[in-house]
């Protein structure tokens, strides 16, 4: 029976895989890999039925060798985790003979992937006769019309200009740099750090901690790459798929159909019954209970139930998944959490920031008080030693009395000025006696635990903040278009209401440490996590409460003719 399977994966070397070693595979040849060399043979595989290499006009010839293709591909790819190529693994109709079947491939690939500009390499697998499939591997990179490779990413620049920021990648900047346009850096202003251009930071004197302008997070993707690596295109490839297939069952007049839903979108939500067999009808027959119809008789009474209970919540369920004030208090309850996790992550940077100057003034003067001390134990131990070495000398050779009398001066003055050398550290150090010194030297200790701690909170606090990142955007496509502007107004009339629930718990998690322009920081930086614009908000809460006013406005004179009314009766 012809079933649906279309599975999309990536080959990258993250993963540990290689673009010559899947083509290796699946082709069942010997093929040697220039980036990592090592010789991939798997000409010793069974079960290959067809294999062949489909290129657009522009590519070059000589990669009609899949090896070269594909050492082509591993070389263009520089870093250890690079994508290198897309591959799908899809079913075949058995109902299909061989040619009918290559047929079926060679169609789908030229009018979805090789029309497209991808390099193909196909194979189409059958180990025991009833399991047809092909495996396609595919380039990711798009092709220049000279068969040169194109960028997947570039970098992109966030620029500003009158207050406007703009995103520009390194050619577009020099054309947008003569019309005023300057790059941001990250500059320090007082204990806090900001982005900046270079003109606006020299004339206030600010100081550049990094060399690096302020970029957007992902860099500006190559349009083709970002369309074929995009969510829509996956469910278009799906569909053309099952399209092709049920093209050419109906073309062999073979009456069968593959759907490329999934249940739930075909709206089959039921337990699939499991199969019987004669063994177990004849059982049920003869009055015995055989265990594989009871099994089926209690999947039918749970679908008859869900079946029933599906139609009674269908509307409840539209009603609450669409329901504005829910999204937008979900939204709000998100986006405050991020906020509080984003506060934490400044608060932890001002911590560290403090906990740095602190062990940047102490460190040198625990360094030389500690070598002062070893020097002094050294010198105070060699007194002892020539004091032993004094009384055991004979009176009777006085030469060599004078001689040890001459070196326990010496050491006892040098003994002397170490004693005053670590007075003076001590004091540096704003200790008074060598029990300070040594309980200062165990904060220290615990200061750089502390860091330690601080940036392992940090990764944790970095993950949970893209977890609920993801939550939001989520969230916030699930209304219909035309509801946004719902969405908008009513998140901005609940939004009072949670930043005074996020204020009182900052206040109660940080207390003294609540800082409220920490705040507005954090929530600036959640808003443009979330591809949020602060000003769409104010001015949206402008427009709601001029509207408010107008309306107050209009209802004046009619509250004022009734107050006449009452008092004149």
């Amino acid at each position: 029976m012809a079933i649906y399977h279309m599975q999309a994966k990536v080959v990258s070397r993250g993963s540990g895989r290689s673009a010559v070693a899947a083509s290796a595979y699946m082709s069942c040849s010997r093929m040697y890999n220039d980036y990592d060399g090592i010789q991939h043979d798997y000409t010793r595989k069974h079960g290959l039925i067809y294999q062949e290499v489909m290129l657009p006009p522009m590519a070059p010839s000589e990669w009609n060798d899949r090896e070269q293709l594909w050492n082509a591909v591993e070389e263009t790819e520089k870093t250890k985790d690079s994508r290198l190529a897309r591959e799908f693994v899809v079913a075949l109709p058995v109902e299909l003979d061989k040619d009918s079947n290559i047929s079926l491939l060679q169609d789908f690939i030229k009018k979805n992937f090789v029309d497209m500009g991808m390099c193909a390499d196909f194979a189409i697998h059958d180990t025991d006769g009833h399991n047809p499939h092909a495996h396609i591997l595919l380039t990711v990179r798009p092709l220049n019309e000279n068969g040169t490779w194109q960028y997947k990413t570039e970098k992109e620049y966030l620029c500003i200009k009158d207050g406007e920021e703009k995103g520009f990648t390194a050619s577009e900047f020099k054309t947008a740099q003569k019309q005023g346009w300057e790059k941001q850096y990250r500059y320090k202003v007082g204990k806090k750090k900001e982005y900046l251009t270079s003109s606006v930071a020299q004339e206030k004197g600010y100081e550049r901690i990094d060399k690096h302008p302020k970029s957007s997070r992902y860099g500006r993707q190559n349009p083709i790459s970002e369309q074929w690596n995009s969510d829509e295109q996956l469910c278009i490839w799906r569909a053309n798929w099952a399209d092709a297939v049920n093209k050419m069952l109906a073309r062999n007049q073979i009456n069968a159909t593959i759907d490329h839903r999934s249940f739930a979108d075909q709206g089959i939500t039921e337990q699939p019954t499991i199969h019987e067999g004669y063994i177990a009808q004849n059982m049920e027959k003869k009055g015995m209970i055989a265990d594989r119809c009871e099994i089926n008789r209690q999947i039918r009474a749970d679908n008859k139930m869900l079946r029933e209970l599906k139609a009674k919540v269908a509307k409840l369920a539209e009603a609450v998944e669409k329901s504005i004030p829910i999204i937008a208090e979900t939204l709000e309850a998100i986006r405050n959490h991020m906020i509080f996790t984003q506060y934490h992550l400044l608060h932890n940077e001002m911590q560290k920031e403090v906990i740095h100057d602190w062990m940047n003034h102490f460190n040198p003067i625990l360094n030389k008080y500690n070598t002062v001390k070893k020097k002094l134990k050294a010198k105070v131990t060699e007194r002892k030693e020539l004091n032993v070495k004094k009384e055991k000398t004979s009176i009777l050779n006085p030469i060599q009395h004078i001689k040890l009398n001459q070196q326990l001066t010496t050491i006892t003055e040098e003994i002397e000025e170490l004693k005053s050398r670590k007075e003076q550290l001590i004091f540096q150090a704003e200790c008074s006696t060598d029990k300070d010194m040594t309980n200062l030297s165990k904060k220290y200790d615990q200061m750089n635990n502390n860091l330690d701690i601080l940036d392992s909170q940090d990764i944790s606090l970095k993950k949970q903040l893209e977890k609920d990142a993801a939550a939001f955007r989520e969230e916030k496509f699930r209304p219909e278009p035309e509801q946004y502007t719902e969405l908008l107004d009513t998140r901005i009339q609940i939004r009072p209401d949670f930043r005074d629930k996020l204020i009182e718990q900052l206040k109660g998690t940080f207390g003294k440490y609540y800082d409220y322009h920490r705040r507005d920081i954090a929530a600036n930086e959640v808003d443009y996590f979330n591809v949020e614009d602060p000003d769409v908000f104010s001015h949206r809460a402008w427009e709601l409460e001029y509207q408010r006013k107008q309306e107050m406005q209009r209802n004046q004179p009619a509250r004022s003719k009734k107050k006449s009314h009452d008092m004149e009766l």
